[in-house]
């Protein structure tokens, strides 16, 4: 085994609880396989590089002792295998169970978030959108009331937020029978999805940047996002590979907290930041009075 020195590397105790949930190698298989010629803990931290710090495939350094395109393609199989979605799912199970809650929750809080794309990004999976002023995808997240995310949703960023919703909690609803709430903002309003989504809108006194409630956990989560470098804008050719890039992020912050002391519960409501509406200026009302027409004497053209 290499010696560790990259920040995203996994620590004794991170392996230890990431190793049991990998998929089984296909040489102990019953149908049998060729055994694997580079350790499993290497090539996850190879990953997690290319994640962390933005690289490109190809520039998987050589310390690794795996060729890029050995990663690349266990990158790529346990995405279109599902592993990686029952990866992540498992652990945020183990998660809520750590903190001493119910493995499964009943509500989620919804938020989008639109991501430049790069120009390797096609013309087919990619929009405008208007609001943002933004060429390039929309990432759409579903996280508990902890914070942590159940589901991921790439999409081109041109279709209004409640157009990519029905698809999002048809996904939750398969997934998640449980559920029985979703928070949105008022941008998830629409015809569509009004009976199923209640609203948190911002405040009428509202004056630049406020805490509202429930909100501020997807916010926080899409914060956890751009930690990641690869994240900050999408260079993925597929819309599948820019969702397995969010859950890889997402499962390196679940290991990490697994590996720390459980948290407290909460006794009381988290603190939101008041509205100030003291030293507000008075509105000033101008009364402008009609302009008087001026009457020009008629000339007769010489």
């Amino acid at each position: 085994m290499r010696e560790r020195h990259y920040p995203s590397d996994t620590t004794d105790a991170e392996w230890a609880v990431l190793e049991p949930l990998l998929p089984v190698p296909a040489c102990k298989l019953p149908t049998g396989g060729r055994a694997e010629a580079h350790p499993r803990r290497n090539v996850v931290d190879a990953i997690r590089y290319v994640n962390d710090n933005g690289v490109k495939w190809r520039a998987v350094p050589v310390g690794f002792g795996i060729p890029w395109r050995t990663v690349y393609g266990f990158f790529q199989w346990w995405r279109a295998t599902g592993d990686l979605a029952r990866l992540h799912a498992e652990l945020h199970e183990q998660v809520r169970v750590h903190d001493g809650i119910n493995p499964r929750t009943v509500a989620v809080i919804l938020d989008s978030q639109p991501v430049k794309g790069a120009e390797t990004v096609g013309a087919d999976t990619r929009g405008f959108d208007g609001g943002k002023l933004i060429n390039g995808r929309k990432r759409h997240l579903a996280v508990d009331m902890r914070g942590m995310p159940l589901a991921v949703m790439v999409t081109p960023a041109a279709p209004h937020d409640s157009v990519p919703a029905r698809d999002q909690l048809f996904r939750l609803r398969l997934t998640r029978p449980e559920l029985t709430v979703a928070w949105a903002d008022s941008a998830y309003g629409g015809t569509l999805v009004d009976p199923l989504l209640p609203r948190v809108p911002r405040r009428k006194d509202q004056d630049g940047f406020a805490v509202l409630a429930k909100r501020w956990r997807v916010e926080r989560a899409i914060s956890w996002i751009m930690r990641a470098r690869r994240n900050v804008r999408d260079y993925e050719r597929l819309i599948s590979h820019s969702e397995a890039h969010l859950t890889w992020t997402f499962i390196t912050l679940m290991v990490r907290r697994l590996t720390l002391p459980p948290r407290a519960p909460r006794t009381s409501s988290h603190p939101v930041e008041p509205v100030k509406t003291v030293g507000k200026p008075t509105p000033i009302r101008f009364r402008t009075q009609k302009p008087q027409s001026i009457r020009l004497a008629p000339t007769t053209l010489r």
